[in-house]
């Protein structure tokens, strides 16, 4: 059996289904009552209800599991504790394997997030579980966010420079690296950077939107306060809005971009190209009828 953590998000539900496709055995630790009917139609075989925050929870969850892959809800100022709760009850388990679902460049203390996951790192080195920690780029899917605006008005809009420089991974891939690393043997003790095959601008892709779509779509760049004001609009924390903005004031400076050897390696082929995944997402969202 599987422990999979926050399994009700869009990464744990990705990694809910790379698993069962590989015939795993999968319980599913989620928050709320109405999200076991979710996993369970992925396939899980076992749904536990619970807060993260909760060691009692967490001791529940990890009973009798084979191996735990760790994934903290996104952007909660207090990632640590809840990663040092959850390889504390792992270790009360006697879980035989933690992959602990990480980012890429941990090791940047200007993104709080970031550092708050290069933390948990150290603390399950401290432990001496059997671990693997895999640090995966920003997501493709992250753009559909934006997804109407850039169909309906020809807009993808981002809160930093045009010209920031990030290599998103497909959300598929990853998972399909976690499922590896959890069935096959040979990667207890690694630490796994997982990038998309391409170095992107924004402008770049903007152009790859508007050529898959076959419209003008332009990449514009919007203001942090206007960010802000969405997001507070959509119910968003302080805490959250005020690490995302200093997640996008590095991307202003730097990027976020590494190497997808890593990947190739684990999923046995070429990671996906960012043209791939917006044709994908055309003939699942606009094109629906011609999926065989």
């Amino acid at each position: 059996m599987i422990l999979i953590t926050g399994a009700a998000g869009k990464t744990g539900r990705a990694v809910v289904s790379a698993l069962v496709a590989r015939k795993q055995a999968v319980r599913a630790l989620v928050h709320r009552d109405e999200q076991v009917q979710i996993v369970k139609s992925l396939g899980a075989q076992e749904a536990v209800v619970g807060d993260m925050r909760d060691e009692g929870t967490l001791n529940r969850a990890a009973r009798g599991a084979r191996a735990v892959y760790h994934i903290c809800p996104n952007v909660r100022p207090d990632e640590l504790r809840i990663g040092k709760a959850m390889i504390a009850a792992a270790e009360d388990a006697h879980i035989e394997h933690f992959v602990f679902h990480s980012v890429l460049h941990p090791q940047t203390e200007t993104m709080t997030h970031h550092w708050n996951k290069l933390l948990v790192e150290e603390a399950l080195f401290d432990s001496d579980m059997p671990y693997t920690i895999l640090q995966p780029a920003s997501y493709m899917q992250n753009v559909l966010a934006g997804w109407e605006s850039i169909v309906e008005r020809g807009v993808y809009a981002v809160p930093y420079s045009l010209e920031s420089r990030m290599s998103m991974v497909d959300l598929g891939d990853v998972a399909e690296a976690a499922a590896a690393v959890m069935t096959e043997p040979g990667h207890v003790g690694s630490t796994y950077e997982l990038a998309g095959p391409e170095v992107l601008t924004q402008t770049q892709i903007a152009e790859i939107l508007a050529a898959q779509l076959k419209r003008a779509v332009r990449a514009e760049r919007i203001s942090i306060e206007a960010w802000t004001r969405q997001a507070q609009a959509l119910g968003m924390g302080t805490y959250q809005i005020e690490t995302l903005v200093k997640m996008f004031r590095y991307y202003n400076r730097h990027g976020l971009w590494g190497n997808p050897r890593v990947l190739a390696y684990l999923i046995g082929r070429a990671p996906t190209r960012f043209q791939t995944f917006v044709e994908r997402t055309i003939r699942e969202r606009i094109h629906p009828q011609r999926i065989s």
